[in-house]
């Protein structure tokens, strides 16, 4: 009963924070959904048209609310992640020794600095390249009979930057994940570079299934992916030889202290015949 009860205390605090997350969202979604925007007026910039005359839609009445409370939802997660992860630490805590408590707290805070990172990199870079790419296809010039021009979806513009930063947001705790499993000893850095061609194979594929079906967005999650996959073998060597050099250390000690208890044994062997 005692985890029982614990348990729901840390549930009843993850959900606060996330409800308390989502109003402030909410209350600002419309300046947030705004602040999304900026990366098509870069776009649109980029593909030479006037950034300040981009429009969204919306089709259903709906919709747009619709989209607020997914953005909200989106952004509660986003802010109230911390506060979760802190609890869930909370709640496994006890179960560990200091060591593992000590290993294990750097990676907490890793992985949202992480995450934060792959969404930067997304809104700053991939948003607008991926926005460029499809502009790109417009008919707005005036030699061509049929006027063709982009008119996204409020709701479908939300869906493609949340399909991206969540994407590239995981993909970036790939550092994270491996050193976990080699410091446990489920992996090793050795293994992990024997499986290089078959990952590339995979981040490849994994990102034609998370990105929307362009070139630019699939290649733009691919080649991240190879490369924090080699930083993660990186990272498997650099716990295996931490590894190495304290089982030296402990088996120096061992054998010293070994070797003092020999020592005492003779002076006290050598005590009594005299």
């Amino acid at each position: 009963m005692d985890h029982l009860i614990e348990l729901r205390s840390r549930l009843i605090w993850a959900i606060a924070a996330f409800f308390v997350a989502f109003l402030v969202c909410f209350f600002f979604a419309k300046e947030i959904f705004n602040l999304l925007v900026i990366p098509f007026q870069w776009a649109s910039d980029w593909a030479g048209l006037d950034s300040e005359q981009v429009d969204l839609i919306y089709t259903a009445p709906q919709e747009f609310f619709f989209t607020q409370i997914k953005l909200a939802m989106f952004g509660g997660l986003v802010l109230a992640f911390p506060i979760i992860a802190l609890q869930v630490y909370k709640f496994v805590a006890p179960g560990l020794y200091r060591n593992e408590r000590r290993a294990f707290l750097p990676f907490l805070v890793a992985s949202p600095v992480l995450f934060l990172i792959g969404g930067a990199l997304v809104y700053f870079f991939f948003t607008p390249m991926v926005m460029w790419f499809f502009l790109s296809m417009q008919q707005v010039g005036p030699d061509n009979e049929i006027h063709i021009s982009l008119l996204p979806r409020v709701s479908e513009y939300l869906g493609l930057i949340m399909t991206l930063i969540l994407s590239f947001g995981l993909v970036f705790q790939l550092p994270v994940v491996t050193t976990l499993m080699a410091r446990v000893e489920l992996l090793t850095s050795q293994g992990l570079a024997d499986k290089r061609k078959y990952a590339i194979v995979a981040a490849f594929v994994v990102a034609a299934v998370l990105t929307p079906p362009d070139p630019v967005s699939q290649i733009g999650l691919a080649l991240p992916t190879i490369l924090l996959y080699e930083i993660a073998i990186w990272s498997a060597r650099m716990v295996e030889r931490r590894r190495e050099r304290d089982r030296a250390a402990r088996q120096a000690a061992e054998e010293e202290a070994d070797s003092a208890a020999g020592d005492s044994e003779t002076s006290a062997s050598t005590g009594s015949a005299s």
